[in-house]
């Protein structure tokens, strides 16, 4: 049985380089003051799907992400492991989406792409920590969804069965064709970059990324159709307006701080509960905690 698959990826803001710069003034992340990289779970998704694909022969694979022209790479380093195609969403009236026009985003791209057995992304990404687009995603295109996938055990006859990391132990559930998954971090990690892969895919671009690049290439794409990366604006996809970007977001930051932590501050306590409860109180007032 051949599946198709749309892996649900994300181009991050590196957690580990967090700077001053890092929010603007309307509480959305300045994504170009920071190092980008691959969502962690999402590569566990991907893995996943790499792991279907090899145990049904003919499946595809096709990467699905929204972000700036340069959330393109994320279809490439998706291609470098083995998938087959990708798409990119992005628009200026993507931009500040909050979980709620993201997941409708990518849910009328998907209806787009039309034919899927299995849509699979990581439990959350590192920038928002929601965990509530897949879910957002399922309910939008009503489907059935399983949440903290640990490792899908089997497909066959239509049904899917997966073993699910929980609170307090795992479980095994089973769900019909077609679906949402979305996999822990705790899952199996992917596969490194396939060194034959990196060399058919290196010259993929979008179509701005070619109008913005070497026109050497030019007719290396018109020879190899499989380097054409496809990206979709609001209008490609028969998108609202009003459902995409800032203004399909109810989700509003009020107000941000930046918290520096430098290593020369330091107190001594002792064990009494008037020390202990002294120091939670200060933990409390400068927002280190709570």
């Amino acid at each position: 049985m051949s599946l198709k698959i749309v892996v649900l990826a994300k181009q991050v803001p590196d957690t580990r380089n967090v700077g001053k710069d890092a929010m603007k003034a309307d509480g959305t992340v300045n994504r170009a003051a920071l190092p980008a990289i691959f969502n962690p779970e999402d590569l566990n998704a991907l893995e996943q799907a790499l792991r279907l694909k090899d145990a049904h022969p003919g499946s595809t694979i096709t990467m699905l992400t929204m972000g700036p022209g340069r959330a393109a790479d994320i279809i490439r380093e998706g291609l470098y492991r083995g998938a087959d195609n990708g798409y990119l969403l992005t628009d200026r009236a993507f931009a500040g989406a909050d979980t709620l026009a993201t997941s409708y985003a990518l849910a009328t791209a998907i209806r787009k792409i039309g034919d899927f057995d299995i849509i699979i992304g990581g439990r959350q990404a590192i920038d928002g920590d929601t965990a509530q687009v897949g879910p957002q995603v399922a309910e939008k295109l009503g489907l059935t969804q399983i949440t903290y996938t640990e490792e899908i055990l089997k497909v066959e006859n239509g049904r899917i069965t997966v073993k699910r990391h929980i609170d307090g132990g795992i479980e095994t559930v089973e769900g019909p064709l077609p679906i949402v998954l979305t996999v822990n971090g705790s899952a199996a990690p992917c596969r490194p970059r396939n060194a034959k892969l990196i060399q058919k895919y290196k010259h993929a671009k979008t179509i701005t990324e070619k109008q913005q690049g070497d026109l050497d290439y030019t007719n290396l794409y018109e020879r190899c159709d499989y380097l054409n990366l496809v990206e979709w604006s609001v209008t490609d996809v028969n998108g609202d307006l009003e459902q995409c970007g800032l203004s399909g977001s109810p989700t509003k930051v009020k107000t941000i701080q930046n918290i520096v932590f430098q290593a020369k501050e330091s107190k001594t306590l002792t064990s009494s509960d008037r020390d202990v409860e002294d120091l939670m109180v200060e933990l409390l007032a400068n927002h280190t905690i709570g």
